[in-house]
């Protein structure tokens, strides 16, 4: 017979020691999982929605014997899709009931062992939730500010991709922060973001320091933790600053609005009217006309600089170092040198 393993036994164990298996559908697959997971659906999004119709309006039993029927038919396939996986391997459903330990049953019957994450997706949430309102997070931030188009993002991924301590707060939110900032990307939920950011968290749990960008509260559809934001507040701050060409041509290659017209059309008309009359004209008129480079460029100077002006008050009183750039590429070099100075290490990439 099968095994269950807790959330708890599962959190100690080295990643990629057990490959973990989602057996919900599709769907629930997609709206949320645990990281790293595959899915590998004992019933898809039809099956699943039948047989819960069956349950609610009909019986149990009945909806049980309809779970078997779809479950013998393709047995040979389902199986054979777990014995492809050589490593170790762990199941999963909602909460740990019919999906996960029939899959394991199955399993077991059929000499591949699986154990059966007990209490399911729904108490690693659970985990997650309790884990970032009371874990205590010790390595220190650095926190990355300037105007929209400063490359702070390229320069944290770039950083990230030398080794270095990088919580990547946009790429676990899918979204840029702005009004424009679902454009080309796929946004998370809540759910999704808290179980990347918590990845994170605990594999920096013993890094020297950590790197961040100064995210406001909210990211596209979800909330950023206290307690991020309070590493954030009580970091080491670091302001960048590159030429408006240098700023346009970023905004320009991480956007590529020719590849998106409308969506940059629907997303400025959320804000045309906060931008004064002539200039919000020319905005739309050059986005209609494919001239993104001086639609950029009027945004960051008329709508988005005024606005980061605004919210750098947060943090009066606080101690900046400022570097000035003339391409991202460049920044990222100062800030490793500033790294080395201010805490001794350096990171070869």
């Amino acid at each position: 017979m099968f095994q269950d393993i807790t959330i708890e036994d599962l959190a100690v164990r080295k990643k990629g020691e057990l490959v973990l298996i989602d057996v919900r559908s599709p769907s629930e697959y997609a709206e949320s999982s645990i990281p790293g997971s595959i899915n590998i659906p004992l019933f898809n999004d039809e099956e699943r929605a039948e047989i819960g119709t069956l349950y609610k309006q009909v019986s149990v039993d009945a909806a049980q014997e309809r779970g078997l029927e779809i479950v013998s038919a393709k047995l040979p396939a389902f199986i054979k899709e777990f014995a492809a996986i050589p490593e170790k391997k762990a199941v999963f459903c909602w909460r740990g009931g019919m999906r996960s330990k029939t899959t394991a049953t199955l399993l077991s019957l059929m000499n591949i062992h699986a154990y059966r994450l007990s209490g399911g997706f729904r108490a690693y949430r659970q985990w997650v939730v309790a884990m970032l309102e009371t874990m205590s997070f010790e390595p220190p931030a650095y926190v990355i500010h300037g105007n929209t188009g400063n490359g702070k993002t390229a320069l944290l991924r770039k950083l990230k991709q030398k080794g270095y301590p990088v919580l990547d707060l946009e790429d676990m939110a899918g979204h840029r922060g702005s009004v424009f900032g679902e454009i080309g990307l796929r946004s998370h939920n809540q759910k999704t973001f808290d179980a990347l950011l918590l990845d994170e968290l605990l594999l920096y749990q013993k890094a020297p320091y950590i790197l961040m960008e100064a995210e406001s509260k909210r990211i596209g559809k979800v909330v950023i933790p206290e307690l991020v934001m309070a590493k954030k507040d009580q970091g080491t701050h670091i302001r960048v600053e590159l030429p408006i060409e240098a700023r346009v041509q970023t905004i320009l290659e991480d956007y590529q609005p020719w590849d998106h017209p409308e969506a940059c059309a629907k997303a400025f008309s959320k804000i045309e009217s906060r931008i004064h009359r002539p200039i919000a004209v020319e905005i739309g008129d050059s986005l209609k006309n494919g001239n993104y480079e001086r639609a950029v460029e009027l945004l960051l100077l008329y709508y988005y600089d005024p606005r980061y002006e605004h919210s750098e008050e947060q943090y009066e009183g606080a101690e900046f170092t400022t570097i000035r750039a003339d391409s991202v590429d460049e920044a990222v070099l100062a800030v490793e040198q500033l790294l080395e100075r201010t805490s001794g290490q350096r990171v070869n990439g």
